[in-house]
């Protein structure tokens, strides 16, 4: 199509997002909607004109729809990367001085006091004349005074400064620990759910995550790390979730273990077998699960008519859970079947052989 350079293509033919019928659609499509909540019209009889190819030839991309859930709560064996990022926010309480802390210590009435000193790991400084004296868990200005009273046994006015040199070692230590720029970079910590429902992080150690959402974690991890390192906050990423498996067997194609991809069905995780296998007994299909408290349940459903095409909303098509088992049992022939095949080929008959024989006699025609 040839359009004048003063016509844009959107003022001769706006384009519809959504639109039912088009060059790649051009039919009416009819359908049953399970959206209804009368189950009396969910058959075929009930079939109207639906919305069905909104997206025509960009169905494959997937419609948008709601998410899968409301919130995701934390589970055993999920990965998590924490980002660390300074806040370089203002502190609410006076820095108190921690061990690995450099200080200057000065005096204008004795140059010989004055010296850079390194908080040591039992907490305490060496002074001249005074020798070890306690420094952490103190502020700079608690520590001049203490300072400035031992000293006035040996001056009349020993006017003490105290300048902090290096503060924050904890945040220091702790940036060290999560350092990854040389790597992947950035300064995260990659952590996996353990059994127990915990993850393990640095300064803080052990922290419970099992059934958290991750603004839960984070408000969480955060208030751990303030309590310890102030001027530091952690972001939880979730990475990679735990798998998810349903298990199918009984009458099908191919029975086993089958990853959860996305929100599936009780049809797809037949399809995921490779379908039922004639003499199925598609009436009476179990499926076992275990609850939030791993009791046991059970549930039995019909869908035979749904693959047989005569059921457009089957109530048997029920989301899997995680760990579901799938049971697709034996019709009623083959346990029959079954039986007969134990009986004669393996059981009493095979250990005590018989044989007969059947004569039939013609009489002649005379």
């Amino acid at each position: 199509m040839c359009l004048s350079p003063s016509i844009r293509p959107a003022e001769q033919h706006p384009v519809l997002l959504c639109q039912a019928l088009g060059p790649a659609a051009p039919y009416n499509i009819c359908g049953v909607d399970g959206g209804t909540a009368d189950p009396r019209h969910h058959c075929w009889e009930r079939a109207r004109v639906i919305a069905w190819q909104a997206y025509a030839q960009g169905e494959y991309v997937g419609h948008y729809r709601l998410p899968h859930v409301c919130e995701y709560r934390i589970r055993v064996d999920d990965q998590l990367d924490f980002i660390y990022r300074l806040t370089r926010e203002e502190t609410p309480t006076p820095y108190k001085l921690n061990v690995g802390d450099e200080i200057r210590v000065e005096s204008f009435t004795d140059p010989e006091i004055n010296r850079d000193l390194i908080i040591q790991p039992d907490g305490t400084i060496t002074l001249r004349l005074l020798g070890q004296v306690h420094a952490t868990g103190r502020t700079v200005p608690q520590l001049r005074d203490t300072v400035e009273d031992l000293y006035r046994k040996f001056y009349k006015l020993p006017a003490i400064t105290i300048t902090p040199l290096k503060v924050n070692t904890k945040l220091e230590d702790l940036r060290a620990a999560v350092d990854r720029r040389a790597g992947v970079g950035g300064q995260s910590q990659a952590v996996r759910v353990t059994p127990e429902g915990t993850i393990s992080l640095p300064a803080i150690g052990s922290v419970l995550v099992q059934g958290l959402t991750l603004s839960e974690l984070r408000t969480e991890v955060c208030e751990r790390y303030r309590q310890e390192v102030q001027g530091i906050e952690a972001i939880p990423v979730l990475v990679q979730r735990a798998p998810r498996f349903v298990y199918v067997l009984g009458e099908v194609h191919q029975s086993g273990r089958f990853e959860l991809t996305g929100p599936t069905t009780l049809l797809q995780a037949l399809s995921m077998a490779g379908g039922w296998n004639v003499g199925a007994n598609l009436r009476q299909v179990v499926v076992f699960r275990r609850g939030d408290d791993w009791r046991l349940m059970a549930t039995m459903v019909n869908i035979d008519a749904a693959l047989r095409g005569h059921q457009p909303i089957p109530p048997g098509n029920l989301w899997i859970d995680d760990s579901d088992v799938v049971l697709v049992p034996k019709s009623r022939i083959l346990q029959l079947d079954d039986m007969i095949s134990l009986l004669f080929t393996h059981g009493l008959y095979s250990a005590f052989p018989f044989t007969t024989s059947l004569s039939f006699f013609y009489p002649a025609v005379l």
